[in-house]
């Protein structure tokens, strides 16, 4: 039996220097799928955007930059609060987005209470997941 571990949250585009806007985020993170972390982007009334991190990537980069390419993460402060900024890279376009690293850092421990780090592998089914690849084929 899979458990799901979920957490909305209040991002901000940061639009320039002096400008940012709110992004309401969904972030679930599913014992069936242990390495990632999915998250919607709420960018209008019924638009959303998806995206799939590596758990250990945003874990990381709540205390250091970490990440290249399509996606970096990093800790920062922003209005005197501490927060996590995640770059997205897509074809479609550039993102630089601030979370609050209180809220990331509590939904984290509640994922590692899920599947602690590094028993990932306890919670894969390689077979299975094969099986679905390949039937997509």
């Amino acid at each position: 039996m899979n458990t799901t571990v979920s957490c909305e949250l209040h991002l901000r585009l940061v639009v320039s220097s002096e400008s940012s806007l709110p992004v309401p985020a969904g972030l679930r993170y599913d014992t069936g799928d242990p390495y990632a972390v999915h998250a919607t982007f709420h960018t209008g009334a019924e638009e959303t955007v998806e995206w799939v991190f590596a758990r250990d990537l945003l874990a990381e980069g709540l205390h250091r930059p970490t990440g290249t390419g399509d996606v970096r993460v990093w800790p920062s402060r922003s209005h005197g609060q501490g927060v996590v900024c995640i770059a997205l890279s897509s074809p479609e376009g550039e993102a630089l987005l601030e979370a609050p690293a209180r809220a990331l850092e509590s939904f984290l421990k509640r994922t590692d209470a899920a599947v602690p780090p590094g028993t990932e592998h306890r919670h894969f089914d390689l077979d299975t997941e094969l099986s679905h690849i390949l039937a997509e084929s």
